[in-house]
């Protein structure tokens, strides 16, 4: 059986530093993940929050995961590119995934520039999930309009695409034009950053962002026999091997209240069947865990273990 690679999600976790964005821990826990062997660590993020951050009702346990409606909008989100830029500065073998970076509230000119210097800075560690969110009010406060999320970030990864090659570079679109800019210097990797694209769904186009520009999949929930059988089918159909995507499943904390921390063995239970399917990569938020800040080293080197036992 395939050794499964661990990712740490180092965001959402403020339960264990009571409320408070403590970015130096956060910082620490990428180092302690990387000496107990985990893969990579995933910061996500938001610029803003407003009132329909919680429209469909707080989560119960604070410790879930931040999903759509569910959250108050008073959760830190910090900056996740400069997280990211710390923890390379303090690490040497870790990948860094930036994941739901959400591409239509930036320029693609300005965000490419932050991308393309993370992944300089890491060596070519990074992996970027880019997306539109879902966050209405989100949009409004930074004056995007919601109803084109979609097509800015199509533009972004064309934009990305030419930017990595040779400049001076132009495009001339409904929502972004720019004439012989040279952007320099490029990413680590001639082809950039690793773009990873997930989702609730498998909706057409991501399908074709995946096909055309993806790396890594990292779906939100199960990911039904069909739904696979449509990406393998596009990416044959496009002549790009279908095993040659990170495939990233997750682990799901089932808590017994909502005052308490999950069960982490039955939290990992499901990573043989989807090794089985594919998956390759898993996800673990330590704050569903543990409440300890200062045992996140040891809860690392016992998901290994764990791992390790299960697909031996």
């Amino acid at each position: 059986m395939t050794t499964p690679r661990m990712q740490l999600v180092l965001s959402e976790n403020w339960t264990m530093t009571g409320g408070r964005a403590d970015l130096p821990t956060v910082i620490r826990w990428a180092r302690e993940a990387e000496d107990a062997g985990f893969d990579s660590v995933m910061v996500s993020e938001h610029i803003v929050l407003g009132p329909d951050a919680g429209a469909g009702g707080v989560m119960g346990n604070p410790r879930d995961y931040a999903l759509p409606g569910n959250q108050d909008p008073r959760t830190p989100w910090p900056n996740s590119l400069m997280l990211l830029s710390a923890i390379a500065a303090v690490t040497d073998r870790v990948g860094l995934a930036a994941s739901a970076v959400i591409a239509p509230l930036r320029h693609p000119l300005l965000l490419a520039r932050e991308l393309g210097t993370l992944d300089l800075l890491s060596e070519g560690r990074l992996t970027v999930l880019p997306n539109v969110s879902w966050s209405r009010d989100e949009y409004a406060a930074l004056g995007v309009p919601f109803s084109r999320r979609g097509q800015l970030l199509d533009e972004h990864l064309e934009i990305w695409a030419k930017l990595w090659g040779p400049s001076p570079v132009s495009h001339d679109s409904e929502h972004y034009t720019f004439q012989d800019v040279y952007f320099e210097p490029k990413a680590h990797r001639p082809d950039g950053p690793r773009l990873c694209f997930g989702g609730a769904g498998m909706h057409d186009a991501m399908v074709r962002r995946i096909v055309r520009y993806g790396h890594a999949f990292n779906p939100l929930g199960k990911v039904t026999p069909e739904d696979m059988q449509t990406l393998k089918t596009a990416m044959a159909a496009a002549g790009r091997d279908f095993t040659d995507l990170e495939m990233i499943g997750s682990t799901r904390a089932v808590f017994p209240d909502d005052t308490s921390c999950a069960d982490l063995a039955q939290a990992l239970e499901p990573i043989p069947e989807q090794l089985a399917q594919g998956f390759t990569t898993f996800c673990v938020k330590p704050s569903q865990f543990t409440d300890d800040p200062n045992g996140v080293g040891a809860f690392c080197r016992e998901v290994m273990r764990r791992v390790e036992s299960l697909t031996a």
